[in-house]
Order: structure tokens, then sequence, then C-alpha cells
């Protein structure tokens, strides 16, 4: 089996952190694995396991204005069939929407497979007039089209006229990676606080500046609680500036990337998710998964599918609503007792995301794309409908 994922980058970020885990889970098999990137090596945050082959395209970049992009990805779509001759796998993986609408035109005409995939529930972030006519127009000539969530299934299949797309969750694999850059938490706070933690990249979609203002409205009630949050990213001078004048400097902690979550999780008294949108956040899932009660806005798409609200974590409806953001935070964090008893609850993600639970989906979408799985994987019983 000679499976080929195509990504823009291993940047740090959701989606690349899930390529990795699928090349590596299926090179382990004993599958022929190859990674693709437009960029180059050099800016890699992730490393790609022992055995998962690695091609760089080098044709990352923005182009000015749609002569310069068609051209450029033009120049993309060649690149990447050249790459599908010479190394004729069976399936082509698009890992996000651009990268999926690259691969499903490359590999017209090829023997090989197609699936496309969406990491973020496709309204929440327009891709452009350009993009999005592509993907409305090639995505129904894929194979397979994969979302995150029942939600992004039904936009895709009323919008972009795919009659064949399957849901298939991220999985949680434990343990979780650990990567450089290490940077202790008893390096950035003291034993005697408490943490609330968030972590991603410093962007809009992750909503920081709801959360800085949230707990800006409650950080005096909660003298021993500190927010630090992980990540880096354009909008860190906003946020920093934000921190400061609100008076929070000290009790709000942006340390910058770190690749060794799991030390950070289990050091959390409480995770918080303050996306405008999102796909399925894996850090929900390994947060959840480290034994930590979470609270997120229920935003489109993916935290829904995960939390189950007042059970193991809570869902504030009114997404981006600092006010009710900090109401929420504020009932677990004044109560150790329900606080402690949602995290007890919230392991039980191993379970429900199991790798071998999401990927017996992924070998059940091969098989319906017509793929022969090697006789040496076990084929589960877990069926996928579409």
């Amino acid at each position: 089996m000679k499976l080929l994922l195509f990504i823009h980058s291993l940047h740090y970020g959701g989606a690349e952190r899930v390529a990795v885990n699928l090349s590596s889970e299926w090179v382990t098999q004993g599958w022929d694995v190859t990674v693709v990137t437009l960029t180059s090596t050099e800016s890699d945050f992730y490393a790609l396991s022992d055995g998962v082959k690695r091609i760089s395209l080098d044709l990352a970049g923005n182009n000015r204005g749609l002569a310069g992009a068609i051209c450029a990805n033009a120049r993309r779509i060649v690149a990447l069939r050249r790459v599908l001759d010479r190394t004729q796998p069976d399936v082509v993986l698009g890992i996000e929407t651009r990268p999926s609408i690259v691969a499903i035109l490359a590999g017209l005409g090829l023997p090989c497979k197609v699936i496309a995939t969406e990491h973020i529930h496709p309204p929440m972030l327009s891709e452009g007039r350009f993009w999005e006519s592509l993907r409305r127009w090639t995505y129904p000539k894929a194979d397979k089209v994969v979302a995150l969530t029942a939600k992004s299934k039904l936009w895709l299949q009323k919008y972009c006229n795919c009659s064949a797309v399957t849901v298939i969750p991220n999985s949680i694999s434990l343990p979780i990676p650990v990567m450089e850059p290490i940077l202790p938490p008893e390096q950035v706070v003291g034993p005697e606080r408490r943490v609330l933690l968030a972590a991603g990249r410093m962007a809009g979609q992750k909503g920081f500046d709801i959360l800085i203002d949230a707990f800006a409205r409650i950080e005096s009630e909660f003298p021993v609680w500190d927010l630090v949050i992980v990540g880096d990213g354009a909008d860190r001078p906003a946020l920093e500036a934000q921190v400061a004048a609100a008076g929070l400097k000290g009790r709000v902690l942006m340390p910058g990337q770190v690749g060794n979550m799991p030390d950070w999780y289990r050091r959390a008294d409480l995770y918080v998710l303050s996306s405008r949108f999102e796909g399925f956040s894996m850090t929900i899932v390994e947060a959840m998964a480290s034994g930590c009660a979470v609270v997120s806005f229920d935003c489109d798409a993916g935290p829904g599918d995960i939390i189950t609200d007042g059970h193991d974590g809570l869902l504030v409806r009114d997404v981006g609503n600092p006010q009710e953001l900090a109401r929420a935070l504020s009932a677990l964090m004044a109560d150790d007792e329900t606080r402690a008893l949602m995290a007890s609850r919230a392991r039980d993600v191993v379970e429900r995301f199991s790798v071998a639970r999401v990927f017996a989906m992924w070998r059940e979408v091969f098989t319906q794309t017509g793929v022969r799985l090697p006789r040496s994987v076990d084929r589960s019983s877990v069926r996928v409908t579409e």
C-alpha cells in the first residue's frame, strides 16, 4: 500500500500535526508513506517518523493578483503530478482545502485515488472566490471527501455537490509526542499557582483576545490563578498590548511555542478553548485525555462533538462573548470538586477517539474507493457510511 500525503507545510498547527500522526501510524503498519509539502524543510516544526519519506516542492509563497495565483498554482499542479508519476501511490491524501484542490487536479487521469480532507468547518473560513469556486468544481471529482464533523459533511454535500463524504474525527495517540522546543512549566509558573491553560497559533481564529478579556473580568476573584497561553503567531504583539493595557502582566503568561505539551497538560488545572471557529480541536482531546476538564466555546465545529456539556466540561453557547466565557470559567475555577469530577470523566476520550477506532474508519474509506489493502492489515468491523 503506497500513500502520499500532500500538505502546505509542517509548520506549527493542528492539520500539520494530524498529517504527522497519520503518516506515523501508516508507516508502522508497513505501508509505503510519503509526505509532500509546498514549503522547504527549513520551516518545519514537526518531525516525521522514521520511515516516512519527505519531498519538498519548494513552491510556497504568496502571489500577486489573479494571474499570478493561476500561474503559481499551475506550477504546483505540474510539480505534484510529476511526483505522482514518479512515486505511483495508490492513494493521494490532500490535507486541507487548497492542497486537496491541487491534489485532485494533479491526479486527473492517473490511476491513483485522491481523497480531499477538510480540517476547518468550511463556511467559517473563506478561501476567497478563486479557491471557493475551485472547491465546488473539483471536490465532486475526488474519490472521497473526508470531513471532521457531521455538520461539515452536510455543508460539503449541499454547497459542493459532494456525494462521497465521510466523517472521520482525529485520533488521540498516546503518549502524546514530545519535540523541541522543551520548556518545563516550572520555569514559567510557580508550584503554588493554579494554571488556566490555552494553546494554539496566535491568530484571530483562536480568540485569545476574547480569552484575555474574559480572564480580566474574573482575575481579581481568583488571585492564585494565572492564564498561560502557549503558542506563537502574528497576533502576539496585539495580545501583549492587550495584556499590558489590562494590567495583567504577571497574570497572563505567553511563553511561546512548546513541544512538550504533555507536561503542560499535566500542570494545567483547567483547559480553555476560546476559538471563534474550529475543525476538530486536537488540543481539547489531548487535554481531556491528560485528565483536564475543559471549558470551550461551542463554535463551528468540533467542540460539541468532543465535550459533553456538564459531564466532562462546559460548552459556552454564545460564541465570542467574553462575559459568558468568564462565567463558565469562574464556575469551574471556584469548584475544585466538580472540576476534578469532570476531569476524571474527560479521560473517556481516549477510547472514543482511539487510534484503533479512527484508523479502522480510514481503512474502510480506502476500501470504499476501491483500493485493495494488504492482507496483513486486520480490517476492523467499524464501518463508516456516506
